[in-house]
C-alpha cells in the first residue's frame, strides 16, 4: 500500500498497478481501490490494509472473564450484555454503575456497552481477538488449550541416554482368575531409538512391583529379554507415586541412574512414551475383544437391563492371552515398525546401529537391586525366618540356625522372599510355610465376595431410605416433597430406630452413683443425689462442702456463698 500511495503521489498510479496488486494479494481491484481510499485518510491504514480504524469492537479483559464463566459460550455472553443494556445503568453515589445481572449470570463486573454490538460482530471479534487455543481453553480447560500449542523437538541423543516410563490402562476387560479386570501395562522406552526396552503387564492397579518387574526386564539383555537393554543414564517419570517410591528410587540409585521427576500435567515433557500409549491403544487395544471405548458398547452398558450386574466372563479374553498379545505387539514394534523419525529403520535397527557402549548388570545383582529391603536384621531360627508374623523356610537353611540375615522382597509378593546375610550377600529364596491350599483360597475369596456384596446391598437400601424425591415444577414455586406415610408407619419406624440407637438404650440412672469421700468438695447437684436426707439441690450460687477443714468442730458443714468461695 505504501508503494501504491507513492505512485499516486508521483501521478504514476495506473489501473494495471492496482490489478497486479490485487492478484498478488488475492483480492479484487475494487478492494485495492478501497484500501487506497482508507490509506489516504489514515496513515495507519496503510500499515494494516483491510482492517477498520480504532472504533471497532474489541474483546476486553472483563469480557474474557465472562467467556470463562460461560465456558466459552460467546452467544451466552452476548445475551447477558444485551440484558444489562436493556435494564440500563444505575446511579450510586453520583457515579454510574453497571446494571444488575439476570438470574443465573455472574455478578455485574463488566461495564455496559453502548451500544452493544450485534451477535455477528461479537462472534467475529471473539474469533479475531482470541486464538484457537484460548477459545478451546475457555470451553474445555487447559488440556484442550494445550492441543493448540507448539512444542520444540529435543536435540538428537544416543541410546540409553534417556528412558521414559509410564503406566497405561488397557480400555478392555480380561478374565483374571474368574474376575473381570482392566489390565495395566508398565513399560520403558528409549527416547533416541524408540525401542521398548522393558514391559510388565499387571491384572489390576499397578504398584511399585510392576515398575521393578518392568525395570528388570528393561535392563537385562539375556533371554527371554533383550537384545536392547543395559543401564540408562536418566529416566523421566511424571510424579507417579509408584515410580518415586523408596524401593524404585533405591534401585535406580544403586545402578547410578538419575530419576527426572517431571512437573505435573506436562505430558509434552515425556512425549515419546505418551505417543507409545496412544499407539498401543489404536493399533492393538482397539482390535482386541472386550474393548470398552466404542460409543455403542458404552451406551448399551449404561442403558442395558444388566448394567448393574456382574458381567459374564465367558466371552472375555484371558489374562494370559492378553499378555501374549501385548508382548507380541511389543516385539513387532521393535523389529517391524518403522517410525518416521527413524528414517525408515526399525527401533531395533536404530539401536544396533548406535555405537554407544552399553553397561550391563549381572542378573543375580540386578535381582537384588530390584528388591525392597526389610530394613532390620533377623535371626534364622530352627523354624526358619519370621517376617510379618509368618514363617518362611527353604532347604538351604539347614545347619544355619542362629545366623543373622536380612529379608528382601518383591512388594506384594507375600508367598516368597529372598534372604541375604548381614553384609548383603545373597543366600537364596524362602517360601511361606504352611501356606493355604488353592481350595482354601478359593473358598476365602467366595466368602469375602459374598460379604462385600451384602454390604453393598445394605448400603444401597440405606441410601434408598435417605433419598428424598421432589415433585417436578412447571411454574415458579417452593419445592414439594413426595412420599406419603401414615401416622402408624412413621411411629413404627421411629420406634424401631429407638431400639437400635445405643445412646437411647443407655440407662445411666439404673445404678445410682456412690457417695463421694468426706474430704471432697462436691457440687450442689451431686450432693442432693448422693447425700442422705437432702432431697433437692441447694439454692443456686451455693456450694455444698463436707470437709473436716471447713467444720473443725465436727458439726454439719455450712453452705458457702459464691462470694466466699471466690474470696478463698
Amino acid at each position: 500500500m505504501r508503494r501504491l500511495l507513492a505512485l499516486r503521489a508521483e501521478r504514476r498510479l495506473s489501473g494495471e498497478h492496482v490489478r497486479l496488486a490485487g492478484e498478488c494479494l488475492g483480492v479484487s481491484e475494487r478492494t485495492v481501490w478501497r484500501w487506497l481510499s482508507e490509506a489516504s485518510r489514515s496513515p495507519q491504514a496503510a500499515l494494516r490494509p483491510g482492517e477498520r480504524s480504532g472504533d471497532r469492537f474489541e474483546i476486553t479483559r472483563e469480557i474474557r472473564v465472562l467467556l470463562a464463566y460461560w465456558h466459552g459460550n460467546a452467544s451466552a455472553v452476548h445475551r447477558q450484555l444485551v440484558d444489562r443494556a436493556k435494564s440500563g445503568p444505575h446511579v450510586r453515589g453520583g457515579q454510574p454503575t453497571t446494571a444488575a445481572s439476570p438470574a443465573g449470570a455472574p455478578p455485574a463486573t463488566v461495564p455496559l456497552l453502548d451500544p452493544v454490538p450485534s451477535l455477528s460482530t461479537f462472534l467475529r471479534a471473539v474469533r479475531r481477538d482470541l486464538t484457537a487455543g484460548e477459545r478451546a481453553g475457555l470451553a474445555a480447560g487447559p488440556d484442550a488449550a494445550r492441543a493448540h500449542d507448539v512444542f520444540g523437538k529435543r536435540t538428537a541423543s544416543w541410546r540409553n541416554h534417556v528412558w521414559e516410563a509410564d503406566h497405561v490402562q488397557a480400555p478392555l476387560l480380561v478374565d483374571a482368575d474368574g474376575d473381570l479386570v482392566r489390565p495395566w501395562v508398565t513399560w520403558f522406552i528409549d527416547t533416541a531409538t524408540k525401542v521398548i526396552t522393558g514391559t510388565a503387564i499387571t491384572p489390576g492397579v499397578p504398584s511399585r512391583a510392576s515398575v521393578l518387574a518392568a525395570l528388570r526386564a528393561a535392563v537385562l539383555r539375556e533371554e527371554p529379554y533383550g537384545p536392547a537393554g543395559g543401564t540408562p543414564e536418566q529416566v523421566r517419570v511424571d510424579r507417579g507415586k509408584d515410580f518415586l517410591s523408596t524401593a524404585v528410587t533405591t534401585a535406580f540409585g544403586t545402578m547410578g541412574v538419575t530419576v527426572k521427576d517431571l512437573p505435573a500435567y506436562s505430558p509434552h515433557l515425556k512425549g515419546t512414551v505418551e505417543n507409545l500409549n496412544r499407539a498401543v491403544d489404536r493399533m492393538l487395544f482397539a482390535a482386541l475383544p472386550g474393548y470398552t471405548l466404542t460409543p455403542a458398547k458404552y451406551r448399551s452398558s449404561r442403558r442395558g437391563k444388566g448394567a448393574g450386574r456382574r458381567p459374564e466372563t465367558s466371552g472375555a479374553m484371558s489374562f494370559q492371552d492378553f499378555t501374549a498379545e501385548v508382548l507380541a505387539w511389543t516385539h513387532w514394534w521393535n523389529t517391524e515398525h518403522r517410525p518416521k523419525a527413524l528414517s525408515g529403520r526399525t527401533p531395533l535397527e536404530a539401536w544396533q546401529a548406535d555405537p554407544t557402549p552399553l553397561t550391563d548388570i549381572p542378573a543375580a545383582d540386578l535381582w537384588t537391586f530390584t528388591l525392597e529391603d526389610d530394613g532390620r536384621p533377623r535371626k534364622l531360627t530352627s523354624h526358619g525366618v519370621r517376617w510379618r508374623g509368618r514363617t518362611y523356610i527353604a532347604p538351604w537353611m539347614t545347619g544355619q540356625a542362629g545366623r543373622t540375615v536380612r529379608v528382601r522382597y518383591m512388594p506384594h509378593h507375600d508367598h516368597e522372599i529372598d534372604v541375604c546375610d548381614a553384609k548383603g550377600s545373597y543366600l537364596g529364596p524362602a517360601h511361606l510355610a504352611d501356606a493355604a491350599t488353592p481350595e482354601q483360597l478359593k473358598a476365602l475369596r467366595t466368602v469375602r465376595a459374598e460379604r462385600a456384596r451384602r454390604l453393598r446391598a445394605e448400603a444401597k437400601a440405606a441410601e434408598t431410605l435417605r433419598r428424598q424425591r421432589f415433585a417436578p415444577a412447571t411454574t415458579a414455586g417452593p419445592a414439594r416433597r413426595l412420599g406419603a406415610l401414615t401416622s402408624a408407619q412413621a411411629g413404627e419406624e421411629l420406634t424401631a430406630a429407638e431400639h437400635t440407637d445405643a445412646s437411647k438404650l443407655a440407662l445411666p440412672d439404673l445404678i445410682p452413683p456412690a457417695a463421694p469421700p468426706a474430704d471432697w468438695r462436691t457440687p450442689a447437684s451431686l450432693a442432693a443425689l448422693t447425700t442422705p436426707g437432702l432431697s433437692a439441690p441447694l439454692p443456686s450460687g451455693r456450694d455444698f462442702t463436707a470437709t473436716p477443714r471447713d467444720s473443725p468442730d465436727g458439726q454439719a458443714a455450712r453452705p458457702a456463698t459464691t462470694e466466699e468461695g471466690d474470696a478463698s
